[in-house]
């Protein structure tokens, strides 16, 4: 098995399986209809949902419902771990507003346009920011959404851990660290270990522009090495200080670079 950085359609004859890997698609619709071109199936490792582009401040649901300037002192105070700050800034925002119905409305709009962008095959699982329970309403029968399972695809087996795990950001899918190694631990071996954080591990969790460590999982790091899997592909962690290291015989590989760029990573066998 070899992966690359390559995308797009494929030039040259194969026999194997091709398969293209995109995470943090952060609403970047167009470049996800293509994101299959060329391969056997698409894998989206999560957080489908644009809430605020922490590069544009123009862009998302935040500044949409609030205007740019609330959003550069949202990010402002929290890129400087005033986490404090940063709640009381939003509660204050949103006082007289039924905010669970703005955000739901919102995303849904985002999910009807994102979920029909999706190639068939799509293997999917969550990211921090989605809402699980509205998924089911959009997914088309051609995507599989996994979240603490397996699937063969090509004749290899991939495991799904969807989700984040708790943080003073309070997005929308944060579970509890137990919670979350049991899915971990429901997996057993697997030839791809695919999550949307990546494993605990501080080159891959410390975002060179937020400067800050994203929480990684201890569990996943736990797997990787017990279990030994050919890859670990994860997103979550944009500007990431490292985007690829080997644990053990594991390759572990951040694909969460899909908004900026719009290409996915590639993986042959």
């Amino acid at each position: 098995m070899r992966g690359s950085g390559v995308d797009g359609r494929s030039t040259t004859a194969r026999t194997g399986t091709r398969i293209h890997v995109v995470s943090d698609v952060h609403g970047n619709a167009e470049a996800l209809a293509r994101a299959g071109d060329g391969a056997d199936a698409l894998v989206c490792l999560g957080d489908l949902v644009l809430f605020l582009d922490y590069e544009d401040h123009s862009r998302g649901i935040f500044p949409d419902l609030f205007g740019v300037e609330n959003a550069d002192r949202i990010v402002e105070l929290r890129t400087a771990r005033r986490y404090e700050e940063a709640r009381a800034f939003g509660r204050a925002l949103w006082a007289g507003m039924d905010r669970n119905a703005a955000i739901v409305a919102a995303v849904r709009k985002q999910y009807a346009e994102l979920f029909a962008a999706l190639p068939t095959p799509t293997y999917a699982t969550y990211g921090n920011v989605d809402i699980p329970g509205l998924w089911p309403e959009y997914a088309a029968p051609g995507t599989t959404v996994l979240d603490g399972e397996r699937v063969e695809i090509g004749g290899r087996v991939f495991g799904f851990v969807g989700g984040g795990l708790k943080t003073p950001m309070n997005t929308p899918y944060e579970i509890g660290d137990e919670e979350y190694a049991a899915k971990v631990e429901a997996l057993g071996p697997v030839d791809v270990l695919c999550s949307h954080i990546p494993p605990d591990v501080p080159e891959l969790t410390y975002d060179t522009v937020a400067r800050r460590f994203e929480r990684g999982s201890r569990a996943l790091l736990d797997a990787i090495r017990r279990t030994r899997p050919r890859y670990a592909l994860f997103g979550h962690v944009h500007q990431p200080l490292v985007r690829r290291m080997r644990i053990g015989v594991t390759e572990c590989v951040n694909v969460g670079h899909f908004a900026s760029t719009g290409r996915p990573w590639a993986l042959e066998w």
